[in-house]
Protein backbone atom coordinates (compact mmCIF):
# COMPACT_ATOMS: atom_id res chain seq x y z
CA UNK A 1 0.00 0.00 0.00
CA UNK A 2 1.47 3.34 -1.06
CA UNK A 3 1.77 6.29 1.27
CA UNK A 4 -1.04 8.17 -0.49
CA UNK A 5 -3.39 5.20 -0.25
CA UNK A 6 -2.49 4.68 3.41
CA UNK A 7 -3.22 8.35 4.18
CA UNK A 8 -6.60 8.07 2.44
CA UNK A 9 -7.47 4.90 4.36
CA UNK A 10 -6.50 6.31 7.76
CA UNK A 11 -8.38 9.54 7.01
CA UNK A 12 -11.63 7.65 6.36
CA UNK A 13 -11.08 5.48 9.43
CA UNK A 14 -10.29 8.45 11.69
CA UNK A 15 -13.39 10.24 10.42
CA UNK A 16 -15.53 7.24 11.32
CA UNK A 17 -14.00 6.92 14.80
CA UNK A 18 -14.31 10.63 15.57
CA UNK A 19 -17.90 10.55 14.31
CA UNK A 20 -19.18 7.91 16.73
CA UNK A 21 -17.07 9.17 19.64
CA UNK A 22 -18.26 12.76 19.16
CA UNK A 23 -21.91 11.72 19.40
CA UNK A 24 -21.29 9.08 22.11
CA UNK A 25 -24.64 9.88 23.72
CA UNK A 26 -26.31 8.51 20.58
CA UNK A 27 -23.87 5.75 19.62
CA UNK A 28 -22.50 4.29 22.87
CA UNK A 29 -24.76 5.32 25.75
CA UNK A 30 -28.07 3.82 24.46
CA UNK A 31 -26.54 0.32 24.28
CA UNK A 32 -25.22 0.65 27.83
CA UNK A 33 -28.66 1.67 29.16
CA UNK A 34 -30.56 -0.94 27.14
CA UNK A 35 -28.27 -3.80 28.15
CA UNK A 36 -28.43 -2.76 31.81
CA UNK A 37 -32.22 -3.05 31.63
CA UNK A 38 -31.90 -6.46 29.99
CA UNK A 39 -29.57 -7.65 32.75
CA UNK A 40 -31.91 -6.40 35.47
CA UNK A 41 -35.18 -7.64 33.94
CA UNK A 42 -34.12 -10.88 32.27
CA UNK A 43 -31.11 -11.72 34.40
CA UNK A 44 -32.38 -11.00 37.89
CA UNK A 45 -36.16 -10.86 37.73
CA UNK A 46 -36.79 -13.71 35.26
CA UNK A 47 -33.49 -15.52 35.76
CA UNK A 48 -34.34 -16.47 39.35
CA UNK A 49 -37.43 -18.30 38.06
CA UNK A 50 -35.85 -19.86 34.98
CA UNK A 51 -32.99 -21.44 36.89
CA UNK A 52 -29.83 -22.85 35.35
CA UNK A 53 -29.38 -23.24 31.61
CA UNK A 54 -26.60 -25.18 29.96
CA UNK A 55 -24.90 -25.68 33.33
CA UNK A 56 -24.73 -21.94 34.05
CA UNK A 57 -26.97 -19.43 35.77
CA UNK A 58 -29.45 -17.80 33.45
CA UNK A 59 -27.65 -14.46 33.83
CA UNK A 60 -24.33 -15.98 32.74
CA UNK A 61 -26.01 -17.81 29.87
CA UNK A 62 -27.61 -14.75 28.29
CA UNK A 63 -24.61 -12.40 28.69
CA UNK A 64 -22.73 -13.67 25.56
CA UNK A 65 -25.91 -13.34 23.50
CA UNK A 66 -26.62 -9.82 24.72
CA UNK A 67 -23.02 -8.73 24.12
CA UNK A 68 -23.11 -10.14 20.59
CA UNK A 69 -26.49 -8.52 19.95
CA UNK A 70 -25.13 -5.10 20.90
CA UNK A 71 -22.00 -5.61 18.78
CA UNK A 72 -23.72 -6.57 15.54
CA UNK A 73 -26.49 -3.94 15.79
CA UNK A 74 -23.98 -1.15 16.43
CA UNK A 75 -21.57 -2.28 13.70
CA UNK A 76 -24.46 -2.42 11.24
CA UNK A 77 -26.03 0.92 12.11
CA UNK A 78 -22.67 2.73 12.21
CA UNK A 79 -21.79 1.95 8.60
CA UNK A 80 -25.28 2.19 7.10
CA UNK A 81 -26.02 5.59 8.66
CA UNK A 82 -22.54 7.02 8.05
CA UNK A 83 -22.35 5.99 4.39
CA UNK A 84 -25.89 7.09 3.58
CA UNK A 85 -25.28 10.46 5.26
CA UNK A 86 -22.37 11.03 2.88
CA UNK A 87 -24.59 10.05 -0.04
CA UNK A 88 -27.34 12.40 1.13
CA UNK A 89 -24.88 15.29 1.50
CA UNK A 90 -23.16 14.36 -1.81
CA UNK A 91 -19.87 14.22 0.10
CA UNK A 92 -19.32 10.68 -1.14
CA UNK A 93 -18.60 12.12 -4.62
CA UNK A 94 -15.33 13.56 -3.33
CA UNK A 95 -14.25 10.09 -2.19
CA UNK A 96 -15.35 8.20 -5.30
CA UNK A 97 -13.58 10.55 -7.72
CA UNK A 98 -10.38 10.40 -5.70
CA UNK A 99 -7.61 8.00 -6.81
CA UNK A 100 -8.25 5.78 -3.78
CA UNK A 101 -8.92 2.13 -4.68
CA UNK A 102 -12.48 1.08 -3.95
CA UNK A 103 -11.37 -1.61 -1.51
CA UNK A 104 -9.65 1.06 0.60
CA UNK A 105 -12.86 3.10 0.79
CA UNK A 106 -14.85 -0.02 1.69
CA UNK A 107 -12.54 -1.16 4.47
CA UNK A 108 -12.25 2.34 5.86
CA UNK A 109 -15.99 2.34 6.57
CA UNK A 110 -16.07 -1.32 7.61
CA UNK A 111 -13.27 -1.00 10.16
CA UNK A 112 -15.04 2.04 11.59
CA UNK A 113 -18.06 -0.18 12.20
CA UNK A 114 -15.88 -2.93 13.66
CA UNK A 115 -14.30 -0.51 16.13
CA UNK A 116 -17.67 0.82 17.25
CA UNK A 117 -18.80 -2.78 17.75
CA UNK A 118 -15.68 -3.45 19.86
CA UNK A 119 -16.24 -0.29 21.92
CA UNK A 120 -19.84 -1.22 22.65
CA UNK A 121 -18.91 -4.86 23.32
CA UNK A 122 -16.36 -3.79 25.94
CA UNK A 123 -18.83 -1.41 27.59
CA UNK A 124 -21.60 -4.03 27.76
CA UNK A 125 -19.18 -6.67 29.09
CA UNK A 126 -18.01 -4.34 31.87
CA UNK A 127 -21.64 -3.68 32.79
CA UNK A 128 -22.34 -7.42 32.80
CA UNK A 129 -19.48 -7.98 35.27
CA UNK A 130 -21.37 -5.76 37.72
CA UNK A 131 -24.14 -8.37 37.80
CA UNK A 132 -22.24 -11.66 37.71
CA UNK A 133 -18.79 -13.19 37.27
CA UNK A 134 -17.44 -14.58 34.01
CA UNK A 135 -14.45 -16.74 33.17
CA UNK A 136 -13.55 -16.46 29.49
CA UNK A 137 -12.97 -19.98 28.19
CA UNK A 138 -11.25 -19.08 24.89
CA UNK A 139 -10.10 -15.41 24.77
CA UNK A 140 -8.51 -15.54 21.30
CA UNK A 141 -11.54 -17.25 19.81
CA UNK A 142 -13.76 -14.66 21.46
CA UNK A 143 -11.81 -11.83 19.83
CA UNK A 144 -11.91 -13.58 16.44
CA UNK A 145 -15.68 -14.10 16.63
CA UNK A 146 -16.25 -10.47 17.62
CA UNK A 147 -14.11 -9.11 14.76
CA UNK A 148 -15.60 -11.45 12.15
CA UNK A 149 -19.20 -10.85 13.24
CA UNK A 150 -18.82 -7.07 13.44
CA UNK A 151 -17.06 -7.08 10.04
CA UNK A 152 -19.93 -9.11 8.58
CA UNK A 153 -22.58 -6.70 9.80
CA UNK A 154 -20.50 -3.68 8.89
CA UNK A 155 -20.42 -5.01 5.34
CA UNK A 156 -24.17 -5.63 5.52
CA UNK A 157 -24.64 -2.05 6.72
CA UNK A 158 -22.56 -0.78 3.79
CA UNK A 159 -24.76 -2.76 1.41
CA UNK A 160 -27.84 -1.22 3.00
CA UNK A 161 -26.27 2.23 2.60
CA UNK A 162 -25.68 1.59 -1.11
CA UNK A 163 -29.27 0.53 -1.75
CA UNK A 164 -30.92 3.14 0.49
CA UNK A 165 -32.54 6.06 -1.30
CA UNK A 166 -33.92 7.86 1.78
CA UNK A 167 -33.27 7.84 5.51
CA UNK A 168 -36.24 5.54 6.15
CA UNK A 169 -34.54 2.85 4.06
CA UNK A 170 -31.66 2.45 6.52
CA UNK A 171 -34.07 1.68 9.38
CA UNK A 172 -36.19 -0.91 7.58
CA UNK A 173 -33.64 -3.74 7.73
CA UNK A 174 -32.68 -3.28 11.42
CA UNK A 175 -36.35 -3.04 12.43
CA UNK A 176 -37.95 -5.77 10.35
CA UNK A 177 -35.04 -8.16 9.71
CA UNK A 178 -32.12 -7.69 12.09
CA UNK A 179 -34.08 -7.32 15.34
CA UNK A 180 -36.37 -10.38 14.82
CA UNK A 181 -33.43 -12.55 13.75
CA UNK A 182 -31.47 -11.42 16.81
CA UNK A 183 -34.25 -12.21 19.26
CA UNK A 184 -34.81 -15.58 17.57
CA UNK A 185 -31.08 -16.36 17.46
CA UNK A 186 -30.75 -18.03 20.86
CA UNK A 187 -29.87 -14.88 22.79
CA UNK A 188 -32.36 -15.49 25.62
CA UNK A 189 -32.81 -19.24 25.40
CA UNK A 190 -31.35 -22.50 24.23
CA UNK A 191 -32.70 -23.58 20.85
CA UNK A 192 -32.52 -27.16 22.16
CA UNK A 193 -35.64 -26.31 24.21
CA UNK A 194 -37.66 -25.60 21.06
CA UNK A 195 -40.00 -28.15 19.44
CA UNK A 196 -38.33 -30.13 16.60
CA UNK A 197 -39.84 -28.01 13.79
CA UNK A 198 -38.83 -24.66 15.31
CA UNK A 199 -35.42 -26.03 16.25
CA UNK A 200 -34.72 -26.98 12.64
CA UNK A 201 -36.07 -23.63 11.44
CA UNK A 202 -33.72 -21.82 13.84
CA UNK A 203 -30.75 -23.45 12.12
CA UNK A 204 -31.43 -21.20 9.11
CA UNK A 205 -30.94 -18.10 11.26
CA UNK A 206 -27.38 -16.81 10.62
CA UNK A 207 -27.25 -14.92 13.92
CA UNK A 208 -27.64 -18.21 15.80
CA UNK A 209 -24.19 -19.27 14.58
CA UNK A 210 -22.58 -16.04 15.76
CA UNK A 211 -24.24 -16.14 19.17
CA UNK A 212 -23.40 -19.83 19.54
CA UNK A 213 -19.74 -19.35 18.59
CA UNK A 214 -19.41 -16.37 20.93
CA UNK A 215 -21.11 -18.27 23.78
CA UNK A 216 -18.67 -21.13 23.28
CA UNK A 217 -15.69 -18.74 23.41
CA UNK A 218 -16.98 -17.28 26.69
CA UNK A 219 -18.65 -20.19 28.50
CA UNK A 220 -17.31 -23.21 26.64
CA UNK A 221 -20.79 -24.44 25.63
CA UNK A 222 -22.34 -24.34 22.19
CA UNK A 223 -25.50 -25.50 20.46
CA UNK A 224 -23.95 -25.47 16.98
CA UNK A 225 -20.60 -26.86 15.90
CA UNK A 226 -18.18 -23.97 16.49
CA UNK A 227 -15.94 -24.81 13.53
CA UNK A 228 -18.96 -24.80 11.23
CA UNK A 229 -20.06 -21.47 12.73
CA UNK A 230 -16.67 -19.84 12.09
CA UNK A 231 -16.54 -21.16 8.52
CA UNK A 232 -20.07 -19.87 7.91
CA UNK A 233 -19.21 -16.39 9.20
CA UNK A 234 -16.02 -16.23 7.10
CA UNK A 235 -17.86 -17.29 3.94
CA UNK A 236 -20.52 -14.62 4.57
CA UNK A 237 -17.83 -11.97 5.08
CA UNK A 238 -16.14 -12.93 1.79
CA UNK A 239 -19.45 -12.96 -0.12
CA UNK A 240 -20.55 -9.57 1.20
CA UNK A 241 -17.10 -8.07 0.68
CA UNK A 242 -17.01 -8.90 -3.03
CA UNK A 243 -20.69 -7.94 -3.49
CA UNK A 244 -20.04 -4.52 -1.95
CA UNK A 245 -16.81 -4.07 -3.88
CA UNK A 246 -18.50 -4.85 -7.18
CA UNK A 247 -21.41 -2.48 -6.50
CA UNK A 248 -19.09 0.27 -5.30
CA UNK A 249 -16.88 -0.10 -8.39
CA UNK A 250 -19.93 0.12 -10.66
CA UNK A 251 -21.16 3.24 -8.87
CA UNK A 252 -24.47 1.61 -7.91
CA UNK A 253 -26.43 3.75 -5.49
CA UNK A 254 -23.99 6.62 -5.92
CA UNK A 255 -24.16 7.72 -9.56
CA UNK A 256 -27.77 6.77 -10.14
Amino acid sequence: MSKEVWVGFTTILKKEIIRFLRIWSQTLLPSAITMTLYFVIFGHVLGSRVGDMGGFSYMQYIIPGLVMMSIITNAYSNVSSSFFSLKFQHSIDEITISPLPHYVVLWGFVLGGVLRGLFVGIIVTLIALCFTSLHIAHPLLMLAVVILSSALFSLAGFLNGLFAKKFDDISIVPTFVLTPLTYLGGVFYSVALLPPFWHKLSLFNPILYMVSAFRFSVLGVSEVNTVHSIIFIILCVIALYFANLRLLSSGYGIRN
